[in-house]
């Protein structure tokens, strides 16, 4: 999608991404992005299924999964705190079961288990050296269940590295995203969510690595207590530079729940003209508390706050109200929660519907004769 000029914020763009830049780094761009023998995408409307992304967001809403890294630990394959994805490696079938049941409740993207998996994340749990092999099974996962009924994106997510008092941290992040963008390329993804940016210079950091793969691409600010970046931009700022560096979906995700993310979502519409993405989580948390990890409940107690499938159906209902175009999910979001999004948004899978008919029993609730609801 051709970005629009808007002049503060491509500045403010062009000031972020200029930092610590080097001639060395770009001149290694094509070695250390793309693997041996694939090329560019030759143009940025092109993924590698014969409709991609943007083509379905042209024709209406897309339906995306929910959240892979705390549901995975709740099943005793991931290690709470940590939430790092060597669980491709460790427990594939695992991982593939998930990404099956999201299919079948609807979600018409699988986004690959790779949310942690720079480097410098892995090292914290002991598998940096493992960085390739965890980021290519984790699009090779996500196609191989995927088949023909889904599109799969890449993924990269904020890195702690960046530092914007420390110039050098600039070009160590741009090589962090490099070296996630090499392996998961060599499976085929179909575009990049790159997400959960507190930062906004970190963000585009993201977004001009991943256009350097010539695929769609999606990023996605996060906010905790306040909805300002940690470099001190609104929502409305943030999509709008976002936009005029090339971002193809721009977005918001994580952290808050639907009610709390939906105005940030919505400001972000007004903003711009493109395509917009919300992911909220699916936790309850009040307003003074909207950041579910700043809650006593994590990380060992968030079922306590998960959201019912009809909150999170009510939310895909008015996202799609507020003309948002990428309608997903994220944390505590589970495969009934996507099926009842999927249902408000026209896109269910077909199955048996229950009403209630004391004639003709089928549950407890008509046998007992309770008061209908």
């Amino acid at each position: 999608m051709a970005s629009q000029t808007s002049g503060t914020f491509a500045g403010a763009s062009a000031r972020y991404l200029a930092l610590a830049s080097t001639s060395q780094h770009r001149e290694t761009l094509n070695r250390a992005v793309l693997p041996h023998g694939m090329a560019r995408t030759s143009t940025r409307r092109r993924a590698s299924r014969d409709r991609g992304i943007l083509e379905r967001l042209d024709e209406g809403p897309v339906l995306g999964d929910g959240g892979y890294l705390l549901e995975l630990e709740k099943r005793g394959y991931v290690q709470a705190g940590p939430f790092t994805p060597e669980v491709v490696l460790e427990h594939p079938a695992a991982v593939k079961e998930l990404h099956q049941e999201f299919l079948d409740a609807g979600a018409e993207v699988l986004q690959s288990v790779a949310f942690y998996a720079s480097k410098e994340k892995l090292a914290t749990t002991g598998f940096a050296d493992r960085v390739g092999e965890i980021n290519r099974a984790a699009v090779r996962l996500a196609r191989e269940v995927a088949g023909s009924r889904a599109l799969v994106a890449a993924n990269l997510s904020l890195t702690w590295m960046y530092d914007p008092k420390d110039q050098a941290s600039t070009d160590k992040v741009r090589g962090l995203f490099d070296e996630q963008l090499a392996a998961q390329l060599r499976e085929s993804p179909d575009f990049v969510i790159a997400e959960t940016f507190s930062w906004l210079a970190e963000a585009l950091l993201a977004a001009e690595r991943i256009e350097k793969t010539g695929l769609p691409s999606m990023v996605t600010m996060s906010f905790d207590k306040n909805p300002v970046s940690y470099d001190g931009h609104s929502p409305s700022e943030c999509a709008r530079a976002l936009h005029d560096a090339g971002v193809d979906i721009v977005g918001v995700n994580c952290l808050r729940n639907p009610m709390l993310l939906l105005p940030i979502a919505a400001e972000m519409r007004k903003a711009v003209t493109g395509f917009v993405a919300c992911q909220p989580t699916a936790y309850r948390t009040p307003p003074e508390i909207p950041d579910f990890t700043a809650m006593k409940e994590f990380p060992y107690e968030t079922e306590t706050l998960v959201l019912s499938r009809r909150a999170m159906g009510a939310y895909a209902a008015e996202a799609k109200a507020l003309g948002i175009n990428y309608i997903g999910s994220c944390c505590g979001s589970v495969p009934i929660h996507v099926r009842e999004m999927a249902r408000a948004l026209g896109k269910a899978p077909k199955d048996r519907s229950w009403r209630v008919d004391y004639s003709k029993p089928m549950s407890a609730y008509e046998f007992y004769h309770h008061p209908p609801p």
